[in-house]
């Protein structure tokens, strides 16, 4: 345990020793954390039963709708748009001074998010064909094929709003919100318009928090009360729209539900974020000094470089431990019987270290991919890059740490 201790502190001294002077680490704690709330948010609200022989996905929103609120604290993609808006803006400005073209610019920045997805449909599709041929039902491997496959709609979206940085990171935040408004009066309101028409707001939706995290960048956020506003006015309008308007308390999707907050983004869903905004950027101070300390600084690093690894395989991770538990002569507790209970609730708790564990293990395997191999160009050394890259392995490779401040 010693020696344990000394090599990670040796890590973080050098993490520390090889970060820019001059970087905002509370623009990485914010990702960390909002790609830690999905995960653990996902680990939470899915459970994979057997009660109707098979595999197939229930929820315990959908049995215990008391805990609505816990999605308030896990749906977090909101600070991820609002984070991508920031270090997209950023990114794009340092490149064109530096005469950086914008099909290079945007080559390098989606090839990050899409590296990693190739390995992840690669391995699916042997093993859904490998289940098949074992005689596995179809509606079982549907199922573990829509967990894996449904959180890529995310990386599509945020692709084409990076795609689309140069044309609406200086869009007033006002005119997505009122297209989603729009939208959802329309739906719901009027006699109801047509449900195909609530996809519009997956790209206006996603595009408030996008376009206020490129305001940030241009330091419209430079003082506490714009935040503060966005936080108060945010979660007042959340409110009224939950009470008065008949929008759903859950944030997320609920199996059975006759409307979801997500899929399609509501109008309450986007106050919602409005508010998550306000309060991640009034935390950026207490953040900052956090990560002035090296070793928190350094789980933040590490996150941080391997986000697109831990978002994409984490679903992969609870299904591998949920397939081993069906080895157990009887259904585990919180990992095969109903959520419909406190009980599975506390049980579940219990797995998250266990599904952490095989996500570990899908780390170790399949990092390599989100990792960019090209030797860094010496000409673009001097320039403060906007997006982290930081040391890969707990051990990193001599000179690996000079990656942290790569675009």
């Amino acid at each position: 345990m010693r020696e344990l201790r000394a090599r990670w502190s040796a890590l973080a001294g050098r993490v520390e020793a090889a970060t820019w002077a001059g970087r905002d680490r509370s623009v990485d704690a914010l990702r960390a954390l909002a790609i830690l709330g999905v995960v653990l948010g996902h680990w939470l609200v899915t459970a994979l039963t057997t009660a109707n022989g098979g595999l197939s996905t229930t929820s315990p929103l959908e049995h215990m709708s008391v805990l609505a609120p816990l999605s308030w604290v896990f749906q977090t993609l909101a600070v991820f748009f609002l984070v991508g808006g920031h270090v997209g803006a950023r990114s794009l400005a340092s490149a064109r001074e530096r005469g950086v073209p914008y099909g290079a610019w945007v080559g390098q920045r989606l090839s990050r998010l899409f590296r990693p997805v190739a390995a992840v449909l690669a391995l699916w599709a042997v093993t859904a064909g490998a289940m098949l041929l074992g005689g596995v039902e179809l509606n079982t491997v549907l199922t573990l094929l829509k967990l894996v496959l449904s959180p890529l709609w995310f990386l599509l979206v945020f692709a084409a709003l990076t795609a689309a940085t140069p044309m609406v990171s200086r869009l007033p935040p006002v005119v997505p919100l009122a297209v989603v408004a729009g939208v959802d009066a329309w739906r719901f309101g009027f006699g109801g318009g047509p449900e195909w028409l609530g996809w519009v707001n997956v790209a206006a939706g996603w595009l408030v928090p996008y376009t206020l995290g490129a305001a940030w960048s241009r330091g419209a956020f430079a003082r506490r009360t714009p935040a503060a506003l966005l936080l108060g006015g945010g979660a007042a309008a959340t409110a009224a729209l939950m009470l008065w308007g008949g929008y759903p308390a859950s944030m997320v999707g609920v199996p059975g539900a006759a409307m979801s907050n997500l899929n399609p983004p509501t109008l309450a869903a986007v106050a919602f974020g409005l508010a998550q905004c306000g309060l991640a950027l009034l935390a950026r101070e207490p953040l900052a000094r956090a990560m002035l300390r090296p070793r928190a600084w350094a789980k933040v690093a590490l996150v941080n470089l391997s986000a697109m690894t831990i978002f994409l395989w984490h679903q992969t991770a609870m299904m591998a431990v949920t397939a081993l538990g069906l080895l157990a002569p009887f259904d585990l507790p919180g990992l095969h019987t109903v959520p419909d209970s406190l009980g599975w609730t506390a049980a579940r708790l219990l797995w998250l270290p266990v599904f952490a564990a095989a996500l570990a293990v899908c780390w170790a395997a399949f990092r390599t991919y989100e990792q960019d191999t090209r030797r860094p160009n010496p000409a673009r050394a001097t320039a403060p890059p906007a997006v982290p890259a930081v040391p890969a392995v707990p051990r990193p490779r001599a000179g690996s740490v000079k990656e942290i401040n790569r675009v």
